[in-house]
């Protein structure tokens, strides 16, 4: 949790009642030290710019709260810079309730939904109004370049905090166009269905599994969940286990691959994995993304695990490398059920081709961090600069591409980190 919110939000009636409800102690924490310079990073960003409205709410001369909702084209609300957003404000009912507050009091509160990510992000800042008159380049930057709603005035907001909020209680909504593409993915994912011959399961291990689930997390990473063919109770596993499935080849032959289980306490009779579809691979993945339908049978042998979690209470650092977040994510859902402090490190091009950054964000979202070496603004993952700051009992986990992996040993050894606290497992 940031200072920055703290400090503004934990006034000390707030903190009274805190302290009647007992929850004063694990809050008092997020107030100490200083408060640090607020940055939205890569991941803030895209998401505000991905939202086509939001709540905002002013302070009226007489104390009363207004909310607004404020909508247009998804992006119509703009990052400026790192710490500066902005909208144009279109022609409405003309009551001008929120120009007239910023009048007096310049502070806002901004609540950004995203009802089937189960996600919101609040914001506080302190909003200004531009004009034609006064800064038309400033105002001409806010003015979407796809919409006919006329512009009166732009909105310009200095952030001072935000927060992400527990996603609990949001009911997942969706709006025309997402129910569209949903619709359009599930098509796209429905089997072919040959009524003059089933295939018989893959493989020929001792558990039998059916394909019970297929989402598409990025545009080439898909996730699968397997579920016991007979209805019964799998073996269970713990974060950073594998399991490895039977893949039939173009070529008719019979392999196999190994891919890690990407949680363990969700739902104990269900295996999930995810699979990147690697096009100038070897040819696994493809034929996994091309054959693996929903109902279709194979047969595994129970999970084996060769990159286990430590047992015992000594802190954590995860680092991932794209696909490599597949076990990282369940050691992070562990850790988070023991009550072991822990950091995740997410490298990855963009947050669009990195799969469970929102989820993480939405629940790690103070003890993760996110890298995008191809974003707008690029941002990388200073692996010196993480390890020399851990303490000495730390474990550090990486999974990742070779490179990714080599870095973090070789740091590891110049700083005297002993080699048995770094574990690691490779994904290409």
């Amino acid at each position: 949790m940031a200072r920055a919110f703290a400090k503004i939000s934990f006034t000390p009636n707030v903190q009274a009642v805190q302290t009647e409800m007992g929850s004063r102690t694990a809050y008092r924490t997020a107030e100490l030290g200083d408060t640090e310079t607020v940055a939205l990073s890569e991941f803030e960003q895209a998401f505000i710019t991905e939202r086509d409205s939001f709540y905002q709410a002013t302070v009226s001369q007489s104390g009363w709260p207004y909310v607004q909702h404020r909508g247009g084209p998804a992006g119509f609300l703009k990052i400026l810079d790192e710490q500066t957003i902005g909208y144009a404000d279109f022609s409405g009912n003309r009551q001008y309730i929120s120009v007239g507050n910023l009048r007096g009091d310049e502070r806002v509160s901004l609540l950004l939904m995203d009802y089937p990510g189960r996600q919101r992000l609040k914001i506080w800042g302190r909003a200004r109004v531009v004009n034609e008159l006064s800064e038309p380049e400033l105002l001409a930057k806010l003015e979407p370049t796809d919409f006919r709603g006329p512009v009166e005035r732009g909105i310009v907001i200095r952030v001072e905090a935000f927060d992400w909020n527990c996603p609990k209680y949001i009911t997942p909504r969706y709006s025309q166009r997402e129910v569209e593409a949903l619709l359009a993915q599930a098509r796209q994912l429905e089997p072919v269905v040959n009524t003059t011959h089933v295939p018989a399961a893959l493989g020929n291990g001792m558990l039998p599994l059916t394909i019970s689930g297929i989402r598409q997390l990025t545009p080439r990473i898909r996730a699968y969940e397997l579920r016991h063919a007979d209805g019964e109770s799998l073996p269970p596993h713990q974060a950073g286990a594998h399991l490895r499935v039977p893949i039939t080849l173009p070529d008719g032959t019979l392999t196999s691959r190994a891919y890690s289980l990407t949680t363990v306490l969700n739902d104990p009779d269900c295996y999930r994995i995810a699979v990147l579809r690697v096009e100038d691979g070897d040819g696994g993945s493809l034929a996994l993304h091309d054959g693996w339908q929903m109902g279709v049978r194979i047969n595994v042998e129970a999970p084996e695990n060769y990159f286990p979690l430590h047992d015992d209470d000594r802190p954590a650092v995860l680092i991932a490398g794209g696909i490599g977040i597949t076990p990282i994510k369940a050691m992070a859902e562990t850790l988070a059920a023991r009550g072991t402090a822990f950091q995740l490190h997410y490298t990855g091009r963009a947050p669009q081709d990195m799969a469970f950054v929102k989820d993480l964000q939405r629940r790690f979202s103070h003890r993760c961090r996110f890298y995008f070496s191809q974003a707008q603004n690029p941002t990388r993952l200073d692996v010196s600069a993480l390890l020399v700051n851990a303490s000495t009992d730390t474990v550090i986990y990486v999974c990742g591409p070779t490179r990714l992996i080599d870095s973090v040993r070789q740091t590891a050894r110049q700083l005297g980190i002993a080699d048995e606290r770094v574990q690691f497992e490779s994904f290409i």
